[in-house]
């Protein structure tokens, strides 16, 4: 009697630890909905003295206009995306090399979410890409979430550097 009062505690500390250990408030995925576009979209470029950065231009890519940035908890193309992408279409529409493009996510967020969130954001691209006269045969997607970041840091500045898309061609 004594053994099956004891497994019942444990299974239900192991449950609570489970459920305690599977959520996560600040992260980069607060839209558990899966559309992933609930209320107003901040998507678009970033500007690292917008975020109180330094303005380095850390990722490679950033300084060669093959990233996208977007919002918290966002994978839809602003302004600024479209325009950076638009050039980049501009130098692919003729050639025949393959893309790459790598969906990314900051921290914030299970390891499965924000691998889902840099697919969602790979493909938005690879979806804007093929609107725009790209062959989708040309065009591979991967997503590493967060697990590659352009930025170490843990503050809002890193974060927004972090949720990108970035062509490789």
């Amino acid at each position: 009697m004594a053994s099956k009062k004891l497994l019942a505690v444990g299974v239900v500390l192991a449950m609570a630890f489970t459920a305690g250990c599977s959520s996560n408030k600040n992260a980069d995925s607060g839209n558990t909905s899966g559309s992933g576009t609930g209320g107003s979209s901040t998507s678009g470029s970033y500007d690292p003295n917008a975020m109180g950065g330094n303005g380095s231009g850390s990722d490679a890519y950033a300084q060669n206009g093959r990233t996208v940035y977007f919002g918290f908890d966002q994978y839809t193309l602003g302004g600024d995306s479209q325009s950076i992408l638009d050039n980049n279409i501009a130098k692919l529409r003729n050639g025949s090399q393959q893309i790459r493009v790598e969906g990314h996510a900051d921290e914030r967020g299970t390891r499965e979410y924000n691998l889902a969130l840099g697919e969602r954001r790979a493909n938005a691209v690879v979806q804007y890409l093929v609107a725009n006269g790209i062959a989708k045969s040309r065009i591979e997607t991967i997503s590493y979430g967060k697990e590659r970041p352009a930025d170490p840091g843990h503050d809002e500045s890193a974060w927004a550097k972090n949720r990108r898309a970035e062509l490789s061609y």
